[in-house]
């Protein structure tokens, strides 16, 4: 730019912010991790750091000068990109990176974000009892919940759900409690008819609401444990930040949807040489299969209450006769129904070999056709635990063997229409 003699110089606006707009270096804008960082409980830093330690130069890039030339932190470069540097720390040797190379081992229970944290906190027990297939949640209390309402406070309950499962059938729900944000229950939830392989794969999603008696009920935050983390006959106890559901969750995702769990009992009678026996034992006395269709859990929800009314069919195929068929009693509105009938089949031990057991759970329509909620077939080419319970069944005549399946939506040869 060429300036006369005797003239005033002027500098547009855009000159200026081209000149002038960045003095010095770049810093990176402190957040407030930075001054309140979160260590690990096995480390050895104890003291916080101060903003007066925080506010210490800050690591660039390797090759990053400061005004006055040198590199920024005064000394040999440090492999933390900007991060604040630790206290006491020479040359920007050290930085607050290094902590995420530190034990972790009660990641369950750290809050991740300031974010995280004014959601609150939530307190609870989880005890698996192996020998009842039985989860128990113990919900205790809560903390420091974030206000839903116009008076800054809240009317929160806990949910509980079952990922992946069938989140209408499997939901457990605590009681409402009024105007707090730091409610207490002491009220335990239990799911039953979880097997070992439930507990190393599925997820046990746990939120808390605000619950609007006007309007709908309002979402605080959510916390997800995995269930292999909670051993057999052990109680663990977890006090955990709220959260927000992962941003990359559907609803469709959500709803993903299991058919439910049937308990059945299986027992093979062999013949008895007792001969004063009359009535349904001298039926039994010749020998059979023993079929007891104890009970069901978390059935997928058919009608619009969201309630099922379910019954359980039972045949032995192949049945040329068409005789082979029984029939429980309906259970009307509940996803989880007891049954406790038992049903028995007159046959062979040598003919029970080339049988297959099929066990169906229906939804009674009053004036329409009946809708299919699950099945599951048991015999010597079924496969996973319905083969195991076949086999132990066979294995130990005279004895009766219990165990929860999984329904499935289809099953082989059947025409799934009632």
């Amino acid at each position: 730019m060429t300036v006369r003699k005797g003239k005033r110089l002027g500098i547009t606006i855009q000159e200026h912010m081209a000149i002038d707009v960045c003095p010095g270096p770049i810093r990176p804008i402190r957040q407030i991790s930075a001054y309140f960082p979160r260590l690990s409980p096995t480390s050895s830093f104890s003291e916080p750091l101060s903003p007066n330690q925080v506010a210490a130069p800050t690591t660039l890039s390797p090759g990053s000068t400061g005004q006055a030339g040198g590199p920024i932190g005064g000394g040999g470069g440090s492999s933390g990109l900007l991060s604040p540097q630790l206290p006491g720390a020479a040359g920007g040797g050290g930085s607050l990176s290094a902590m995420s190379s530190m034990d972790t081992s009660i990641e369950i229970d750290s809050c991740d974000s300031d974010d995280n944290t004014s959601l609150g906190t939530l307190e609870f027990d989880l005890l698996y009892e192996k020998a009842t297939s039985s989860l128990h949640c113990t919900v205790l209390r809560a903390k420091g919940l974030k206000p839903m309402d116009f008076n800054g406070l809240a009317d929160p309950y806990v949910k509980l759900h079952l990922l992946p499962g069938a989140c209408k059938a499997n939901k457990l729900k605590t009681k409402t409690v009024r105007n707090t944000l730091n409610p207490v229950w002491n009220e335990t939830l239990t799911y039953c008819g979880i097997t070992e392989e439930d507990m190393y794969r599925k997820t046990l999603r746990v939120s808390v609401c605000d619950e609007d008696k006007l309007t709908h009920n309002e979402f605080i935050g959510e916390s997800r444990v995995a269930l292999r983390r909670v051993k057999p006959d052990q109680t663990k106890h977890f006090n955990i930040c709220l959260e927000h559901p992962p941003p990359w969750e559907t609803e469709q995702q959500r709803s993903l949807e299991e058919r439910g769990r049937l308990l059945l009992c299986l027992q093979f009678l062999p013949p008895s040489t007792d001969g004063d026996l009359k009535g349904e034992a001298k039926e039994r006395a010749r020998g059979g299969l023993c079929v007891g269709v104890k009970r069901c859990a978390h059935l997928a929800a058919m009608d619009v209450n969201g309630f099922s009314d379910p019954y359980v069919k039972t045949y032995l195929k192949p049945d040329v006769h068409k005789k082979s068929k029984h029939k429980t009693a309906v259970i009307k509105k509940t996803l989880n129904p007891e049954f406790n009938e038992e049903f028995f089949y007159e046959i062979s031990f040598s003919e029970l070999a080339t049988k297959t057991l099929e066990v169906t759970v229906w939804d009674y329509d009053l004036g329409k056709s009946n809708d299919f909620i699950g099945g599951v077939s048991l015999g010597c080419h079924s496969q996973g635990e319905t083969l195991q319970h076949w086999i132990d069944c066979l294995k130990n005549k005279g004895k009766k063997v219990e165990r929860w399946h999984t329904l499935t939506n289809e099953l082989p040869g059947s025409t799934l229409q009632e």
